[in-house]
Order: structure tokens, then sequence, then C-alpha cells
């Protein structure tokens, strides 16, 4: 009872901030499921996954009701994601992980002084000087309502096809290393292809349930899916991210970046360290 009690207690903080900053619970569940509760590794990995369908199916719904997320978007750079994670399962060991973890790594302290920037300047996303022509043409700009601000906002898209090549190593980064990617779209959407850091997050959310999906069924075949973990984990899940996709919408942006930049620049610090072979 106490070990279901930690679960259902672990999936509501995980949904919240997953569903909130628009990346999965892995870094909150893993930790507790390995070290607190002393559960072998590939169960933890396994349970994170379904952290990441739970925190997005009950996320997304909340998001697409306030017309947050971008579907087009999502659908559009969910192509370049899914791709990544295929190539990565196939080259698996072929290239060192040390590398690879050097390189997402260095890009996630490098975003991490990039909004650091942004907070100092006090603004969002820079929006784009012109309308760009391959987001025109495939509708990709948008707009949402900020409870925040209580204004509607219309933004432009810009970079695709750096928005595209950053999904492509989000993808991969997942299929070679077996970690989540949202911190790496929510970068894509809102340094690279200058959308405003609240639809980039609700659209990450709808993105990472769709390549986590795939993943799900390997773990679930290979038996390292445990139903005993991942009910009453998907269950807490599933009402932190209700809770996270309500917050979220009134959330400043400024204050969503205070949030965001050490949690993603904690993630870059233990990437490099993970190249260097230390674990923290």
């Amino acid at each position: 009872m106490n070990q279901m009690i930690l679960l259902v207690v672990t999936g509501v903080a995980a949904g919240i901030l997953g569903a909130i900053m628009g990346i999965g619970g892995g870094m909150i569940i893993t930790p507790v499921l390995t070290v607190l509760m002393g559960l072998p590794i590939q169960y933890a990995i396994a349970a994170s996954i379904i952290a990441v369908i739970a925190t997005s199916s009950g996320a997304t719904i909340a998001y697409l009701r306030d017309d947050m997320l971008n579907l087009r978007v999502a659908m559009f750079l969910e192509i370049g994601t899914t791709v990544g994670a295929i190539v990565g399962a196939i080259v698996t060991g072929m290239v060192p992980s040390n590398i690879l973890y050097w390189l997402f790594g260095a890009l996630l302290v490098f975003s991490t002084y990039n909004m650091i920037r942004k907070l100092i300047g006090k603004t969002d996303a820079a929006p784009a000087d012109h309308p760009d022509e391959l987001a025109t043409k495939l509708k990709l700009n948008g707009s949402y309502y900020d409870k925040a601000t209580k204004k509607q906002v219309d933004y432009t898209v810009t970079n695709v096809p750096g928005g595209m090549t950053m999904m492509f190593g989000a993808g991969l980064a997942s299929g070679m290393l077996g970690i989540g990617s949202g911190a790496f779209k929510v970068i894509a959407m809102d340094t690279i292809m200058k959308m405003p850091l609240k639809p980039s997050s609700a659209t990450s959310n709808l993105m990472m349930g769709v390549t986590a999906a795939a993943s799900a069924t390997v773990y679930f075949f290979n038996g390292s899916l445990r139903p005993e973990i991942a009910v009453p984990l998907a269950l807490g899940i599933l009402g932190g991210a209700l809770i996270g996709s309500r917050i979220m919408p009134i959330m400043p942006t400024r204050l969503l970046r205070m949030i965001f930049v050490p949690i993603i620049g904690f993630m870059g610090i233990q990437m490099l360290l993970k190249g260097f072979g230390v674990t923290i």
C-alpha cells in the first residue's frame, strides 16, 4: 500500500511538471523508482514511457479545448522525430553513446543560455522579421489566447528546416539513448522556430505521446512493463497532467521560463557528465 501511494504521489508531481513544461516526467520518475524504491532500471524506463503517454493524454485534451497547441506544427514535426527514432534504434551501438551525450548536453546548455538571455531581456520568443514562406505554405502559423495577459497572441513560425532538423535529433536521442526528448522539442519550437513558449510546451505534450506510444510496445513485449508499477503511476500522472494543464495557461511566460531554465540546465550538465562517465 505504501508503495502504491508513493507511485501515485510521484505520478501527480511528474504529471504537473510534464504538462506545464512540455517535457516527460522521467527525471522525477526514474530516480524515485530506482533510488527510493530499488527497482531495476529497465522497469523504471518502461514506467517512464507510460508516464509520457499519460501526461500527453491528460494535458493534450485540455490544451486542445483551450486552442493552445498548434496541431499542424505537431503533426508536421512528428515526421522528423519518428524518422530520427527509427534511425537511432537501427544505429544503436554504431556510434559511441558518450559522443551523443556530449552533443546533446552541449545543446541543452546552449539553449539554457539563450533562455537566460530572453529572461534578462524580458521578452518572449522574438517575432520573425518577415513571414516564412514555407511555414505559410504549410499553414503552420497560429494564435492563442494568453490568459495571463488576457490578450490574443498571433505568431509566425519561422526556420522550418531548422526545427525539423532539431526534431530529427530529438528522435535520434530517444532511439539511441532511451531518453525523453520533450526538452528538445520545446527548444526546437521556442528557440529555433520562434514560437511562443506556451504553445511550444502545449504542442510538445501532444508530440511526446505519439513518440512514446511506439516505444511502449517494445517494452510491453520484452516484459519490462509491469502493470503493478505503471497503473498507479499512470493514474497519478493523469490527475497531475490535468492540474498542470490548468495552471500553465494562467502562468506568466517569464515565470514559465524561470522554471524551465534550471530544469534544462540540469539536464544538460547531467548529459555532459554522463559523456565523461559520471552519473548524478
